[in-house]
């Protein structure tokens, strides 16, 4: 496996020196794949929801294969075909074993087998009639059942087979997939609400089969360890209470722990004092101002005053309550409720419970809460 730039990366996954914690959440995958549980793994956006899956299909047990496929660019079944293709070669090589018979298989169903020209990553488009899609699902689903490895299909982003525009994709997936003994899913989804819709509604195909995983915030001094020790492994050493306002500006949120910390790594200071992680946050920020101009050039007035307002707030318990609206001048309830639906359709904002389950509303993109409150006085 690669070594990453910096101990911080922010892509990929190089393995559990770089990866932090989540090991319940590790312990009770592994335990659903062995007894050959489905299971949902939910998170907001960038939580950490893709390296924890991808660091639990590099742990498992010998004779089980992992599979992780990213649906979220898919628009149709067409697409699925091909991302399921090449989420089954990427994981083996073609030149041996059971790889050399997968490849085989593969390349049997009319595909055209290209390669990314940087990383050299397959992809597989398949040559078929839009009536033949579903029989090569099928077929490659078929041909996993007869193998004597077992399989775990990751599917990251499932939520998008609802936008598909085959009809009653939801529900023929279903069938197939609980017909298969020899394959353990996984699916997961940043889109909350939409993935646990579609477990626990009794009338949805998807109803209660599978168990919930839901990931959150990783503890603040288990992060903090884990920041400490990849700075001072490398010879670096971090001034007192850096580590916490490190964490304390990014909310905990992963993505943005490890891009800041990636970038204050990268300063190449061998003593990294308050001073430097706030230059970088600071230029994050300048570098993504253009970003925070299109979300304004793009939304309504009545949804970039929310946006705004949603930002600073942090965690939105009531936002059609008074008292939020006349803060912040957002006009009548109605139109905050419209504003509000399309925020999230355009996942700008999301909602989620809280340890008491009290419903509330944030924003997905970290920094530009961080930018609106530099930008409120």
């Amino acid at each position: 496996m690669k070594k990453p730039v910096t101990p911080f990366p922010t892509t990929g996954y190089f393995g559990s020196k770089y990866f932090c914690d989540r090991e319940d959440e590790t312990k009770r995958l592994l335990l659903n794949i062995n007894g050959g549980q489905p299971t949902i793994l939910t998170s907001p956006r960038r939580i950490g929801k893709t390296a924890l899956l991808n660091h639990v299909l590099s742990r498992l047990p010998s004779g089980t294969r992992g599979i992780y496929l990213d649906i979220l660019p898919a628009e149709e079944m067409s697409d699925f075909l091909n991302e399921l293709a090449s989420g089954i070669i990427r994981n083996v090589s073609e030149k041996r074993g059971i790889g050399r018979k997968i490849w085989d298989f593969i390349k049997s169903l009319r595909t055209t087998v290209t390669f990314d020209p940087l990383s050299g990553v397959p992809q597989v488009s398949f040559m078929v009639k839009d009536s033949e899609i579903n029989s090569h699902i099928e077929a490659i689903f078929d041909f996993l059942e007869k193998q004597q490895e077992k399989y775990v299909i990751a599917i990251d982003e499932f939520q998008q087979i609802l936008k598909f525009p085959e009809k009653n994709t939801e529900a023929w997936l279903r069938t197939l997939m609980q017909t298969l003994k020899n394959v353990t899913f996984i699916f997961a989804g940043s889109q909350q609400h939409l993935l646990n819709d579609m477990f626990t509604i009794p009338s949805r195909p998807f109803y209660n089969s599978a168990s919930l995983i839901k990931i959150g915030k990783i503890d603040h001094l288990k992060y903090k360890k884990f920041i400490e020790k990849q700075f001072n492994t490398a010879g670096k050493t971090l001034e007192v209470n850096v580590v916490d306002n490190i964490l304390k500006w990014t909310d905990h949120h992963t993505y943005y722990v490890q891009l800041l910390c990636n970038r204050t790594f990268l300063t190449d200071l061998t003593n990294v004092e308050g001073s430097t992680w706030k230059e970088e946050a600071e230029k994050l920020l300048k570098e993504q101002e253009p970003v925070f101009f299109n979300y304004r050039n793009m939304l309504t007035h009545s949804q970039w005053d929310l946006l705004k307002s949603v930002a600073l707030e942090a965690n939105l318990y009531e936002p059609t309550g008074m008292s939020f609206i006349m803060k912040y001048s957002l006009g009548n309830p109605s139109t905050v409720l419209r504003s509000l639906e399309a925020l999230i359709r355009m996942e700008l904002v999301y909602y989620d419970f809280d340890s008491e389950g009290r419903k509330y509303y944030a924003i997905n993109d970290l920094l530009f809460r961080r930018w609106m409150e530099g930008h409120n006085s």
